[in-house]
């Protein structure tokens, strides 16, 4: 089963090799990494997505507490949370074809966002399924490029992922300084 984890980082060098490291000497394979900043400057958000039975989830929860530079971890994998993954797809669109082409964009909700001579780049956003539903019928005019920018995942509703573990942790929040401990 895939396991989606949140984590929040301090946003400094090194921090995204000490947690994917962790993950290399655990033996498990990253299916979908995604780092971005946040709301705060200081720190940074990371959504990881692994093939982890429950007991390994719980073990990757602990593990990555233990890391230097890491704030929170919230597996989000049985919440109720949105998840969207983002692709630039580049389909060989000669003048015939063009049009059906649009129009498969079209009904997946996608957009043009290039358009050359003999191509046209798509941006599509959604789930995997979705995603991955566009590319089966584009195949046959001729993937050129597919760029998938991974997973990324947030609690639906009014908490955010830190405010849904305050149960669980005492979170001190200053100007610029973000604190959580468990």
């Amino acid at each position: 089963m895939f396991h989606t984890f949140v984590v929040y980082v301090e946003n400094k060098p090194g921090v995204l090799t000490r947690v994917s490291s962790l993950f290399r000497r655990r033996s498990f394979n990253i299916d979908s990494l995604t780092v971005g900043r946040t709301e705060k400057p200081d720190v940074s958000r990371m959504t990881i997505v692994v093939d982890a039975d429950e007991d390994q989830a719980r073990r990757i929860v602990a593990n990555v507490y233990k890391l230097v530079n890491v704030l929170l971890v919230d597996d989000v994998t049985n919440e109720a949370a949105i998840t969207r993954d983002l692709a630039l797809i580049k389909v060989g669109a000669t003048h015939e074809a063009r049009s059906h082409v649009l129009e498969l964009a079209s009904v997946f909700r996608a957009r043009v966002v290039d358009v050359a001579p003999e191509s046209l780049t798509i941006e599509i956003t959604g789930g995997e399924d979705k995603i991955d539903g566009l590319l089966e019928v584009l195949r046959p005019y001729g993937l050129l490029e597919v760029v998938r920018t991974g997973i990324v995942a947030m609690r639906r509703g009014a908490k955010s992922s830190a405010e849904a573990k305050a149960s669980d942790a005492t979170i001190v929040a200053g100007d610029d300084n973000v604190s959580y401990s468990v």
